[in-house]
């Protein structure tokens, strides 16, 4: 949790960081009282054996103690569950983190290989070929429409002359 709280914005870092001391010193305050319970009652169980007195006074003590002990194990618990919980979001953010690497690895190697220069150099080849085909193209078409124009006028001509030898006799 402390690692995952340290990676995140630092305004959510504080918060997080603050309440993961807190449970920390939650955890300590209630292992040292669960230490001190255990003593403590393994100490008056000892003396109430041996002097055989005061036992409706141990017996309220030890429900009291009973009671905050089990109230302390039911805060570890949903401190572990809390920690738990945090856990598993952790691991379901690392594999987002995978994935989102795997695909920029994919789109990287995408990239290297459409910049491959042998198939560009061939693509501006083939445009230039082409370049030059349509310019040639272009210019035989513009010759042929001359050389068209000029035999249609030659026939004009000559059947306007034609028709006027023809009909000037």
């Amino acid at each position: 949790m402390d690692l995952e709280a340290r990676s995140l914005q630092p305004n959510v870092k504080a918060v997080l960081l603050a309440k993961l001391r807190e449970y920390k010193s939650d955890l300590n305050n209630l292992k040292s009282e669960h230490k001190r319970l255990a003593s403590a009652n393994s100490n008056q169980a000892a003396r109430d054996d041996l002097l055989e007195s005061g036992m409706a006074d141990a017996m309220s003590v030890s429900a009291n103690q009973r009671g905050r002990l089990m109230m302390s194990t039911e805060r570890l618990n949903e401190s572990s569950d809390r920690i738990k919980e945090s856990r598993r979001t952790m691991l379901e953010t690392e594999d987002l983190g995978v994935s989102i690497l795997q695909d920029l690895h994919q789109q990287r190697q995408s990239l290297l290989h459409a910049n491959d220069t042998n198939k560009l150099h061939g693509v501006d080849d083939n445009i230039s070929k082409s370049k030059k085909i349509l310019t040639n193209m272009s210019r035989r078409m513009s010759r042929n429409k001359w050389i068209i124009s000029s035999i249609i006028v030659v026939l004009v001509v000559a059947i306007a002359l034609i028709l006027y030898f023809k009909l000037s006799k």
